[in-house]
């Protein structure tokens, strides 16, 4: 296997019920993983993950530990399997299973952490007050655009930028809506409000970050072994400060996901592998630069298909 290969792992929205029961089946190391998050969680997860209710699961407490413990055994899975990264990035809550991947985290720490994360999410506005939108087929300047104008009717603020015509937005309701017109006016093929229970990434949620910041005090972080990189600065995160300051940041700050991609091509990278339920940072690839290989284990199936390709 020739020229590097990338590691990425999904965030909130990825998760499905079923996720991970086939891993776990056919694999003691991805079982190890649901065992694990279970006993650190003391709630079971393994059977969240494998029963549902799809309700509980879509809870943002609940989410985030699943999908990070399915992420993660599926990482394990692939090292049994030899396949190891040459660098790793996670989008969002992705994050913390790009760092637990990199040896930065330990698995049971980051997977209570990211259950408090998401406690914090829900926290930090009430429901109904905040909002998040998709623009598509419009270019980041002219997203940035409407952004702009749309900031008098409230807060607004650029969430992720998840392909070069894809962006998505974050902020007060009413802003957002307003917002995502004025960007059909600026001409956007479409704008989608998304199924989501909160601002995320947009300064609505400094409340939680500053939970975070005290949360992060407690848990020892170390100098990642693998390139990992950030979502708030699309560079390497190296020290221990470093990461704790890009995870505070990042849950009112910008994913700039086509960015880190973009530093990964100049790196050489031959190949990507989306890690975890769902398939959207493949999908992601295909919009941002056809000419890299996109890959994704989320059951037997993707893995044997993937194990092929390679």
């Amino acid at each position: 296997m020739s020229g590097k290969t990338a590691f990425l792992f999904p965030g909130q929205g990825a998760q499905k019920v079923g996720m991970g029961a086939e891993l776990v089946k056919e694999f003691s190391a991805a079982k190890e993983v649901f065992d694990a998050a279970d006993e650190a969680l003391d709630l079971d997860i393994s059977k969240l993950c494998f029963e549902g209710p799809a309700d509980e699961l879509k809870q943002t407490e609940n989410t985030q530990p699943a999908i990070l413990t399915m992420s993660i055994a599926v990482y394990e899975v692939l090292k049994e399997k030899g396949i190891q990264p040459d660098t790793v990035a996670g989008h969002s809550l992705g994050e913390y299973s790009a760092l637990v991947a990199a040896g930065a985290l330990d698995f049971k720490s980051a997977v209570k952490l990211v259950r408090k994360r998401g406690q914090f999410m829900e926290e930090a506005v009430p429901a109904g007050e905040g909002a998040m939108g998709a623009v598509i087929g419009l270019k980041r300047e002219g997203v940035q655009e409407a952004v702009k104008e749309g900031s008098r009717f409230g807060i607004v603020e650029l969430a992720n930028y998840n392909t070069p015509i894809q962006t998505v937005i974050s902020g007060e309701k009413e802003a957002v809506e307003k917002t995502l017109e004025l960007a059909e006016d600026t001409g956007a093929k479409k704008t989608v409000l998304l199924d989501v229970s909160g601002p995320f990434h947009s300064s609505l949620m400094k409340s939680a970050g500053d939970k975070l910041a005290a949360e992060l005090e407690k848990i020892e972080i170390s100098e990642p072994e693998l390139p990992v990189m950030a979502n708030v600065t699309a560079d390497y995160v190296e020290t221990p400060d470093e990461i704790k300051k890009a995870l505070i940041d990042q849950l009112s700050g910008s994913v700039y996901w086509v960015d880190i991609i973009e530093l990964m091509i100049d790196n050489n990278l031959d190949r990507v592998i989306e890690a975890g339920p769902g398939r959207t940072l493949k999908s992601f690839m295909r919009r941002i630069d056809r000419s890299i290989t996109a890959l994704n284990v989320r059951n037997l199936s993707s893995l044997e298909k993937t194990l092929q390709k390679l």
